[in-house]
């Protein structure tokens, strides 16, 4: 029985697997950030006007939630990728939810190489934009009623980035879950 690859293996992994299949994955990931960012856009609206921290924190939980919804609807839809190439849509949220805790289970660190990775590039799409757009403030903290022009260069900053990086993940996801099944030799086909 072979080793299961390490973390920087499922990294490069992902990374082929992203460029094999672009067209397919990144459509995929626009449809499903584009209707995350109708839950995203209405928190934000909720406390637009609204300076309080409390809320502003509260919004953030809120659009971490609907965040990681999407991320495990992606990672669903994205299982057979690695055998076959293809989406699969139907019953994507109950297979991603298994997945994900499949791959946590599996290999911590290649799940949290995969979450740092992603993170960093969402960061360095979004960030500069959305302080240039808001300030420092108001990326970190309450909105305060930001003009429309940069309330939107800091939602498309997010859209960008979430359709960048929810693939990434989740492919790593994929590839961490299934690497036990594939060397206890369930995965082949």
């Amino acid at each position: 029985m072979s080793a299961t690859p390490g973390a920087g293996g499922i990294v490069r992994g992902a990374l082929a697997l992203l460029r094999r299949h672009a067209l397919r994955v990144y459509a995929t990931s626009l449809a499903i950030t584009l209707v995350n960012t109708v839950p995203d856009v209405a928190r934000q609206l909720l406390v637009y006007r609204d300076p309080s921290l409390l809320d502003a924190l509260l919004v953030d939980v809120v659009g971490f939630a609907t965040g990681l919804l999407a991320q495990l609807w992606l990672t669903g839809a994205l299982t057979d990728v690695p055998r076959t190439g293809r989406i699969r849509t139907a019953g994507a949220f109950a297979r991603g939810f298994a997945t994900a805790l499949r791959a946590v289970r599996t290999s911590p660190a290649a799940v949290l190489a995969g979450v740092v990775l992603g993170g960093g590039v969402s960061a360095l799409i979004t960030l500069p934009p959305s302080i240039a757009a808001l300030g420092a403030d108001g990326v970190l903290g309450p909105l305060d009623a930001p003009s429309a022009a940069a309330f939107t260069v800091a939602t498309v900053s997010d859209v960008v980035a979430s359709w960048v990086t929810l693939p990434f993940l989740a492919l790593v996801l994929v590839l961490t879950a299934g690497s036990t099944r594939e060397f206890a030799g369930k995965g082949r086909a």
